[in-house]
Order: C-alpha cells, then structure tokens, then sequence
C-alpha cells in the first residue's frame, strides 16, 4: 500500500458514506411523501438508474480528461445532487428527490471505477490485493453512514434534510482526497495507433462473460435484499435505529474481508473464493427465511455483504484479464453498465415486492439469480482453455 493507494482507500469510504445514508434513508423518505406505497424505493432505484445512464459519459470522461479530473467531476456531481435532495425533501416533493437521486448516479457511476484505479496505482504483483483492499476502505462508509443518517435524522423539521446537507460536505471532503492522488499519466495516442479490440469482440470472451455476469447478479442480489431492509423491519415493528446497526453490519460485512480477500484468491484463486460467495448468498437467504427478529436480520445482511464481497472481488479480479490497457475504459464501462442495470431492476422490484408481497416471497425470488452465479463459475472452472492462468488469479 502506498500514499496513494491509501488516500484512494479514504475516497472509497466517503464514496461509502454517501451509498450507505442513501440506502438507509431513500426508500424510508420515499415511504413517507410517495404517491403510492409501493413507489418507496423509486428513489434507491433512481440512483443506480442514473448511474447505468452515466456510463458512457463516464467512459468518455475517465478517457478524455483521465482519472484526476474525471473522479473530480463525480464529486461536484455528488455535492449538487445531495443539495438537490434536501430540498426535495423539505419540500415534500418526490419525483424531485427521485430526479435528484437520478443525478446523484453520476457519482455512483464514476467512483465505482476506483477499484480499478487501484489496480493502476499498484505494483503488478499487487495488483489483487490493491483491488481488494481499496474495496475494504468502505468499512468506514459502512460504520459511518447508518450511524450518521440516524445521528442527524431529526436536524431540521423535516427528518433526514439534515443527511442529505451532511452527504455535501461528504463530497467536499472527497474531492481534497482525489486532489492529493497522484494517476499515473495516460500517454497520449499517436495518430493511427492501435485503439484495441471492439467492445463486442472482448464481451465475447468467455472469462468476460463470467465476471460481468458474476459483478451484476451479486449485486443485484444484495441490492434486492439490502434495499427491502429498512422497509421490512419498519413493517416488523423494528426502530430506525436496530435498522442502522443491520445496515451497518451488512456493510462491514461486505469490505471488512477486503483486508484478507485479495490474499485468499492470490492462494486459492478467483473461482473458488467467487463459489464461497456463492453459498453465503445461500446461507442469507436461509438465514432471512427463517424469522424476521433483529437477530436475524443482522445475521442474513451480515452473510450476504461477505457473499458479495467475494464474488464481486474476484469478478473484478477475472475482468482484469479480459481487456488490454487501451481497451479498459469502454471494457470497464460495459462492465458498469450491466452492474447498474441490474442494479436498477432489483431495485424497483425490491420495493414493489416488499410492500405487496411479503418479505419471505422476496428472499425466494433471490435464488434463481444465486443458481444462475453458480452455475457460471462452475462452466468457466469445467473448461481450463477458458479460464485465466495460475499467474493472473
């Protein structure tokens, strides 16, 4: 770890912070001024919606301007749709604060590439653990952002304003950090010079195909479940502040491991640390099934951000291999952009089950897309001729 990869680390929590408070409080807020119940999670739908519209530009962006000042931009974004919100909510206005969650995307899409940055900020024999060990800088973010949705939920008249303006400040902070990082400098293209392959061609690779697909469904089943959370433990009769602590182990859960998951498939390798994450999904949502006391919650959501750690780790780690240095801006875009679609089904689904269907009903539906991860790294692992070497993974 060196100076930079530390302050890239410090980015990630803040980035952290600002998905967690939205996670927490966005379809609670949406609950409460929603034209109709099951709208609630409209607005955590709206913020990977935006993201997955922002990839191209993103793309474009990380291009043209490189990591500095396209990681910058991000966080401009992420102070003016977090003032954007506040006002939403203090207006009681709901298709503004899901336009302002839709903005805020921007941010989410962008600083979803520091994972990959951290790959560049590394020595090429570290390159796995500096992936995993940025991705554990959210520890904080997860400690931090329930604890301060709940610490400043009743600032102003309007509960939760007062998180909306602290998540500004958030971004202030994040833009001083990616101002002392050093990016290694892009050279610049001679005229004529090779651009890489076509996207379509790397997409048809089948390493590509595994860990775009791995990226996606384990988010998609974490944001499924995580973003019904707050809404079925209000149902259950829980307090806010049971439903922070649940969020906040949910979180530590998913990058407390980063300080050891980039060791663990530098050993074992990728696919077999990805099927460990495949069966904590498994344990979740058997865990979930069986009753809805605090206890378990807090053990389901615990399980599932482990789960997701080690299957979106090393999805990132085999999408290293698929793409060559010129080619990683469109590559990781696409990567991005079937995450965030993903994303933005389980999102609105999440609500829309939660609310008219029950919580057990929307743990059931998560199995299919676990069947689905598993049954991918069990075919990479069956056709040695398609899965990286010993070296990469």
């Amino acid at each position: 770890m060196n100076r930079n990869l530390w302050l890239l680390t410090a980015a990630q929590s803040l980035f952290l912070i600002n998905n967690a408070v939205f996670i927490a409080i966005n379809g609670l807020v949406g609950l409460s001024i929603a034209p109709l119940g099951w709208m609630a999670t409209l607005p955590v739908m709206g913020y990977v919606v935006g993201g997955a519209m922002s990839t191209s530009l993103v793309s474009k962006t990380q291009s043209t301007w490189g990591r500095k000042w396209a990681f910058q931009s991000g966080l401009v974004i992420a102070l003016l749709s977090a003032l954007l919100c506040a006002w939403a909510v203090a207006e009681h206005q709901f298709w503004l604060l899901v336009a302002g969650t839709v903005v805020a995307g921007y941010y989410n899409a962008n600083a979803q590439l520091y994972r990959f940055a951290a790959a560049e900020l590394a020595a090429p024999s570290f390159k796995e653990k500096a992936v995993s060990l940025v991705l554990a800088g959210g520890i904080a973010g997860g400690i931090a952002g329930p604890t301060m949705a709940a610490y400043t939920r009743n600032w102003t008249e309007t509960p939760f304003v007062g998180a909306y303006l602290t998540l500004a400040l958030v971004a202030v902070v994040g833009m001083l950090f990616i101002a002392m990082i050093e990016f290694p400098v892009t050279p610049k293209r001679a005229s004529g010079s090779s651009q890489g392959r076509a996207l379509s061609v790397i997409m048809r690779q089948p390493i590509f195909i595994v860990a775009t697909l791995t990226a996606a469904l384990s988010y998609g089943v974490m944001n499924l479940l995580m973003a019904a959370t707050p809404l079925a433990m209000q149902t259950c009769g829980l307090a806010f502040s049971s439903t922070a602590l649940v969020l906040e182990w949910h979180i530590i859960g998913m990058f407390a491991p980063g300080f050891f998951t980039g060791h663990l498939i530098k050993r074992f390798g990728a696919l077999r640390i990805m099927g460990v994450g495949v069966l904590l999904n498994l344990i979740c949502v058997g865990v979930a099934l069986s009753g809805t006391d605090l206890s378990q919650f807090l053990v389901a959501l615990f399980t599932l951000g482990v789960g997701w750690n080690f299957v979106f780790t090393g999805s990132t780690t085999l999408s290293l291999q698929a793409y060559e240095p010129e080619e990683k801006d469109r590559a990781q875009g696409a990567i991005n952009f079937f995450v965030f679609a993903t994303m933005a089904v389980t999102s609105f689904a999440s609500g829309a089950l939660v609310t008219t269907q029950g919580w057990t009903l929307l743990n059931l539906g998560s199995i299919p897309a676990i069947a689905v991860m598993g049954g991918a790294l069990l075919w990479l692992a069956r056709h040695p001729a398609r899965k990286p070497g010993p070296q990469s993974v």
